[in-house]
């Protein structure tokens, strides 16, 4: 059985990979995968909820339901009345591990970018920037020790 390949953008940050050769600067637009403001937000339909956006080929399945199995423990309904997990499996999105937070009449918040912030989030973090927006001041017991 073959090996399952490797996401290009999993490497360590240390190793840089060359673009394809022949694409055209019209076709291909260069953009920083660092800077947070660029990034675009999955569209939800219901808020407040929460989508854990991630790379598929990466194969982060796993980590992607456990920490929104982990944040529906914390937050239930009606704190968070949805949690999505999006599987992604394209060039623009290889290493992705997102986790964004929709809130009524405001702009999708990026709670989380493991590229940005160079690792996956530890759930004491996590459920506490969501706290932080949902709830302010709700005590998370052991998580906020």
């Amino acid at each position: 059985m073959a090996e399952a390949e490797t996401c290009v953008d999993c490497k360590p940050e240390n190793q840089t990979v060359s673009p394809t050769s022949g694409a055209t600067s019209a076709t291909t637009q260069e953009h920083n995968h660092l800077d947070p403001s660029t990034f675009v937000p999955p569209s939800p339909s219901i808020t407040p909820s929460i989508t854990i956006e991630f790379c598929d080929r990466c194969r982060w399945l796993h980590r992607a339901t456990w920490t929104s199995t982990e944040l529906c423990l914390t937050f239930p309904t009606p704190a968070i009345k949805a949690i999505t997990i999006m599987p992604l499996n394209a060039e623009d999105t290889a290493g992705r591990f997102r986790v964004w937070l929709f809130l009524d009449g405001k702009h999708p918040v990026l709670v989380w970018d493991r590229k940005v912030e160079g690792g996956f989030p530890e759930l004491k973090v996590l459920k506490q920037r969501i706290r932080d927006h949902i709830q302010p001041g709700k005590s998370l017991g052991h998580s906020d020790k």
